[in-house]
């Protein structure tokens, strides 16, 4: 069984900055061996991809709103999955999930999510 823990998320002002902090747990599962991943919803919309990062090679992928702005990274030792959030914009204001794609079918497992709200 696969746990994911966000932290990080809050209230900042536009032009600010956050990061999120996402923990994995499990008894056989490593985030090095996986596609980790964040997305984000904000009221009244669908859930939409931010971000991800590839097992192994580390290669990112970022949705065209964030790129330039935000940046996904991972601690193996730590089993963490972060996401950079910088130059925040009140569009960015959502709720946010981390995700782990552990088949290379999809993320299929997910976090309770962690608020992040931007004034202007």
């Amino acid at each position: 069984q696969v746990q994911l823990v966000e932290s990080g998320g809050g209230l900042v002002q536009a032009g600010g900055s956050l990061r999120l902090s996402c923990v994995a747990s499990g008894r056989t599962f490593n985030i090095y061996g996986n596609t980790m991943g964040w997305f984000r919803q904000a009221p009244g919309l669908e859930r939409e991809f931010v971000a991800s990062i590839s097992r192994g090679r580390l290669n990112t992928n970022y949705a065209d709103s964030v790129k330039g702005r935000f940046t996904i990274s991972r601690d193996n030792a730590k089993n963490t999955v972060y996401l950079q959030m910088n130059s925040l914009k009140p569009e960015d204001t959502a709720v946010y999930y981390c995700a782990a794609d552990t088949a290379g079918t999809g993320f299929e497992h997910w976090g309770q999510g962690t608020q992040v709200t931007v004034s202007s």
